[in-house]
């Protein structure tokens, strides 16, 4: 394809795979932060520059895409995803992300639960929050059984609640001699039948184990449905993310489909995948027998054990519903929770915890610190906090003396007003303080949660990290807590690529690192801030192979197996919902329908003056007094 001059003169030995031009590249690379185009060849970035340096290494089989002028940046990275379980149930799930009235979200149920057959559910199951609703509000369980009074509805929203309908409950089997769960409640009617509302009270294992009751796909089904989440991921210029592991996601079972698929050379997002101890009471055991059946020197650039984590003993793990208060921890989980961690530095395997408050960072850190001073902490291996909400100064000083990281996560997007709420803004402009990380010199990535939480769409992330608002709008973050929109992206890149040991070759785009990037619809660095949530890419690079291409490269990346099953939400309606872009607020729509007829009454004026139009404007007139 010879473009602007380009004609192949490389033989096929030298010539470059795959090259990109006319771009605005930013590289991540400070030593070269933007160039016009690059190549690609087995995978790997050959060169970075402009047309000219591409003419010796394009050949007669070299693939050359002309970005037109668009901004290209290095391939994101998530570095909190649960993808693997994410991909086992993508298509089963009917998404609101993105979507904007709780009207438009009740319509899509209903004309789900008509296309779905007996035996399955419809399950709404993260990506929103009732602050991105014009309505601002959850279904009723009304509205639920009026939408769905055949078909099982379930409805998840953040940590804090589902709504099912009638035939939900009937499925699950939950009736007025249901006992009580630990952490949770079923809400009850009068007569002591359920209404259709779980609450977290603070424990979301009620709403998880509920949904874990729902059908689940089988064999090829299951790699279907990851191969399609895996290309909704690169949608957004996502090629790499950190499988946080989490709640119903067992080792080795839970992770043979991306196994197989990487096996097969099927993957189009690298993966680095945590393990997480699932039964309370055997984790010690559960470890021990991991570290027996696998090594994190194991692994390739696609698919690696990236350690332990997010939990390592569930006595230790605080929870993060806002809407209720910050839970107290058992007084001696530590003896447990050491024993782990001893176990984990002694066979050099890293890890990372689930971490929302200080008030658990300060017990965790006092067991390390007790390890460091036997010379066993953190003995050459990666460990890192996720969330930290509510981290202190202190806490972060002691992070760093013992080499940890961090890894934020835009959960305060969808949860911001609890948060608000019950902790107060001077609270909320430091939830997380990114600020205060990042000038202690600790690496910090950035992620999402997704997915039962928070959307998958990268770029919602990134835009909560530099103008510090909600879905819903609301301001939490002051411009001192905010962050500027090139450390935001290395948190997206480069950083997460420091957290799974890959930063010299994955994050940047310079000769020796992956051929992964991706061309956006908007450029990044100039789009109003408004607009960031709405980027998407046009063309997803991993690993030199087109993994994503709509726009003018529709067709250029590879094929996928049609959703199956043929009722899935997904074959219809897609994943996530890209919303109309913002539109003028109503106070600006005012102020210019006020400018508006402004000067329409100077044009009415002028036209008097010369005689041109009869005076009648003396008086109002209006028509319905007009007697």
């Amino acid at each position: 394809m010879p473009v602007g001059g380009l004609v192949p003169r490389a033989t096929d030995d030298d010539a470059a795979e795959l090259v990109v031009r006319n771009a605005k590249i930013h590289t991540g690379d400070p030593r070269r932060p933007q160039v016009e185009a690059l190549a690609i060849r087995d995978g790997v970035i050959t060169v970075v520059g402009d047309d000219e340096d591409m003419a010796p290494h394009i050949g007669a089989h070299t693939k050359v895409v002309d970005a037109l002028g668009r901004r290209a940046v290095p391939g994101l990275n998530d570095a909190h995803l649960h993808v693997i379980r994410g991909g086992l149930n993508y298509v089963l799930e009917l998404r609101w992300d993105g979507v904007p009235t709780l009207r438009q979200g009740l319509a899509m149920l209903r004309e789900q639960a008509a296309r779905t057959p007996k035996g399955q559910w419809v399950r709404v199951v993260g990506g929103w929050s009732a602050e991105q609703f014009a309505e601002r509000r959850l279904p009723t369980v009304a509205e639920l059984n009026a939408a769905a009074p055949d078909t099982p509805v379930f409805v998840l929203h953040l940590y804090q609640s589902a709504v099912l309908n009638r035939a939900a409950l009937k499925a699950v089997g939950y009736t007025k001699d249901t006992p009580g769960p630990k952490g949770g409640q079923i809400v009850r009617g009068r007569g002591g039948e359920p209404t259709g509302m779980l609450l977290a009270a603070p424990s979301a294992l009620i709403l998880y184990s509920t949904l874990a009751k729902a059908p689940v796909l089988e064999g090829e089904d299951k790699k279907t449905s990851t191969r399609h989440f895996l290309r909704e991921l690169n949608r957004f210029g996502l090629t790499s993310a950190i499988d946080a592991a989490g709640g119903f996601q067992n080792f080795p079972e839970n992770y043979s489909t991306v196994v197989e698929l990487a096996a097969e050379g099927r993957l189009s997002l690298r993966i680095a995948y945590h393990l997480f101890p699932q039964t309370a009471g055997q984790e010690i055991d559960d470890l021990t027998r991991w570290i027996e059946m696998a090594d994190p020197a194991d692994g390739d650039e696609w698919l690696r054990l990236n350690g332990a984590g997010e939990n390592l003993t569930w006595a230790a793990a605080d929870f993060e519903n806002f809407n209720q208060p910050r839970p107290e921890l058992a007084p001696d989980y530590e003896a447990e929770f050491e024993k782990a961690v001893r176990l984990l530095m002694e066979n050099g395997w890293g890890f990372r915890l689930h971490a929302t408050y200080d008030e658990t960072i300060r017990r965790d850190l006092a067991v390390f610190e007790k390890l460091a001073a036997e010379g066993l902490f953190p003995a050459g291996n990666r460990w890192l906090f996720d969330h930290a909400e509510t981290v202190s100064a202190d806490s972060l000083d002691r992070v760093v003396a013992l080499g940890g990281a961090m890894s934020v996560q835009n959960r305060l997007s969808f949860q911001g007003e609890a948060f608000l709420r019950r902790y107060g803004p001077g609270a909320a402009a430091v939830a997380p303080p990114i600020r205060s990380m990042l000038e202690r010199g600790l690496t910090v990535a950035a992620g999402t949660d997704a997915t039962r939480v928070s959307t998958y769409n990268p770029w919602v992330a990134l835009h909560w990290l530099v103008s510090g608002r909600t879905v819903g709008d609301l301001v939490l973050h002051p411009a001192s807590s905010r962050i500027d929109r090139h450390t935001a992206l290395a948190m997206f890149t480069r950083a997460g690529a420091a957290l799974t040991g890959e930063e010299e070759v994955k994050g940047v785009l310079r000769p020796g690192c992956y051929g992964d990037l991706a061309v956006l619809s908007d450029d990044y660095f100039t789009v109003p801030e408004a607009e960031i949530p709405h980027i998407e890419s046009l063309l997803t690079v991993t690993g030199g192979r087109i993994v994503y291409a709509a726009a003018e490269y529709e067709g250029l990346d590879e094929e996928l197996p049609s959703v199956s099953p043929a009722w899935s939400p997904v074959a219809h309606f897609g994943g996530y919902q890209a919303a109309p872009r913002a539109g003028l607020s109503g106070a600006r729509q005012a102020e210019l329908l006020g400018q508006a007829a402004v000067e329409s009454e100077q044009h009415r004026q002028w036209r008097v003056r010369r005689g041109l139009t009869a005076d009648t404007a003396s008086a109002p007139f209006d028509p319905c007094f007009d007697l």
